[in-house]
Parts: C-alpha cells; sequence; structure tokens
C-alpha cells in the first residue's frame, strides 16, 4: 500500500495513539451516563473522538494524493529539547522539588525561565522581545489565576515569602 500523505499518515496515528491513551485512562473512573456523567466521561468521549478523526486523517493519507505528500524530513531536535527542558524547568521552579532541596520559587520566576528556555528554541531569539513577552505573560498570569480565579500556588520565591 503506498502512502500518499507521510504528514497525514504520522498526525493521524499520533492522533489516533493519544485517543486510544484516553480513552484507556478513562475507564479507570466512573464513566456514568449521558445524563448523569461521572469523572471519566469527558475523557472518554474525547479519546474516541480523537482517536476517530486519527482514524479518518490516516485513511485519507493512504487514498488521497496531496501536494505536501512528500517524505517527512529530519526531526527538529533543538526546538524539541528546549520545549520539552522549558516545562520540566517550569513545573521544578513553580513548585520546588523537597527531595534534593529545591525551594519553590513561585509562578513569576517559573514563567520567566519557562520563556527564556522555549524561546531559545527559535533560531534567531532576541533577548529585548522575550523579556517583553515573559512580563506580559507574568503579569497576565497573575492576574489571571492569581487575581480572578484565586488559585493557591507559590507567586515568588519561597526564601522572599518566608
Amino acid at each position: 500500500m503506498n502512502i500518499k500523505s507521510q504528514k497525514d499518515f504520522y498526525s493521524g496515528l499520533m492522533f489516533m495513539g493519544v485517543g486510544i491513551a484516553f480513552a484507556w485512562g478513562a475507564t479507570t473512573y466512573n464513566i456514568g451516563s449521558g445524563d448523569r456523567m461521572g469523572p471519566g466521561y469527558f475523557p472518554l468521549m474525547l479519546g474516541i473522538l480523537m482517536a476517530l478523526v486519527g482514524a479518518v486523517i490516516t485513511f485519507k493519507a493512504l487514498v488521497i494524493e496531496t501536494p505536501d505528500g512528500d517524505k517527512i524530513g529530519k526531526w527538529a531536535w533543538r526546538p524539541l529539547f528546549y520545549i520539552i527542558a522549558a516545562n520540566v524547568v517550569f513545573g521544578l521552579l513553580l513548585a520546588g522539588l523537597r527531595s534534593i532541596n529545591l525551594p519553590a520559587f513561585g509562578l513569576i520566576v517559573a514563567i520567566y525561565a519557562l520563556t527564556f528556555i522555549a524561546s531559545m528554541a527559535q533560531a534567531d531569539w532576541k533577548f529585548k522581545t522575550t523579556l517583553i513577552l515573559a512580563t506580559v505573560l507574568a503579569i497576565g498570569s497573575y492576574l489571571v489565576f492569581v487575581l480572578a480565579l484565586k488559585l493557591q500556588f507559590p507567586v515568588w520565591p519561597e526564601f522572599i515569602t518566608g
């Protein structure tokens, strides 16, 4: 069988994989029914929908010829590394890691670190632009999550707030 669009084919497989994982994970919760939904109802339906979308995309990639049906290029390792690293560092700085005595640095520091590390995935990143973006994200996150939604998590580093 000939794959007409490799990008669509692998995207469809990814959708199916994530959808099946969501649906399978949802079965550990009470599903309930349409009129009395349990905590697993929404993830189950979302997983099934994602798997169906993935199946349609994969089928179309096998049947319909597309102009972008070329082979998939090399993996972009640099952006992949920086984006994953940014998320890991964000989680570590936001809550800290007690097992290695890393204190919680809070939301503001974590957002600045996340923004700067993720921006380095870009080939021509600029410090000034990243600083402006990080400041806007930090202020916006503080306004939304702390003031508006009243979520309880550290905003500033522990060694400053005590």
